[in-house]
């Protein structure tokens, strides 16, 4: 018969599976309690870092539909349970591993697909969210900008011909009409 506290900590883990949009699952062996303290803070309120039992883990993905990840959970493991951007806590995660030796990246995942160490890197990689919609902004309003300049163009030359025409005139030139007519009066 399961212990109770065991069934309750199954059942928080499960949500915290269900509820995360990516997690990525660490070892710690070597970290001490003010170095984790200090992880915890670093990520954020938008991710969670949670120690807990590997055959509590196990069970917990299996019941939450979490496949790929059982070969993770041994030793000494902690997850990170990712509730916001992924982009931001990989960030972290990667520059507090390179930090802290102690700390090593054992894999991920994420979107019903686990991730290798190689792919949370990846993603730690990636600029956040708001740096691409800042990118992609900027593309937009570039393009804009150069679309606004073609459209211009024509009735800018139509304007510069029409200038170039009345100074040609106002030079006592001859105006073009004028000076194509046949010499009907000779």
């Amino acid at each position: 018969m399961a212990k109770p506290e065991k069934v309750t900590a199954v059942a928080e883990i499960t949500e915290q599976f269900r509820s995360s949009t990516a997690t990525v699952v660490t070892e710690y062996r070597g970290l001490s309690v003010g170095k984790m303290t200090e992880l915890r803070r670093s990520l954020g309120a938008s991710a969670t870092y949670s120690v807990a039992k590997n055959t509590l883990v196990k069970r917990a993905a299996a019941e939450a539909g979490v496949e790929g990840l059982d070969e993770l959970f041994v030793g000494p493991t902690a997850i990170t349970f990712i509730e916001g951007e992924p982009v931001d806590a990989a960030k972290t995660l990667k520059q507090f591993a390179k930090d802290n030796k102690a700390l090593i990246i054992k894999g991920g995942y994420m979107d019903g697909k686990a991730l290798s160490v190689a792919e949370v890197e990846r993603i730690a990689d990636l600029d956040s969210r708001e740096v691409l919609l800042a990118k992609l902004a900027g593309a937009f309003k570039a393009k804009t900008a150069q679309a606004a300049g073609l459209f211009n163009a024509p009735a800018s030359q139509v304007a510069r011909l029409a200038a170039a025409l009345q100074e040609k005139l106002a030079a006592g030139a001859p105006a073009p009409a004028e000076a194509d007519a046949p010499a009907d009066a000779e």
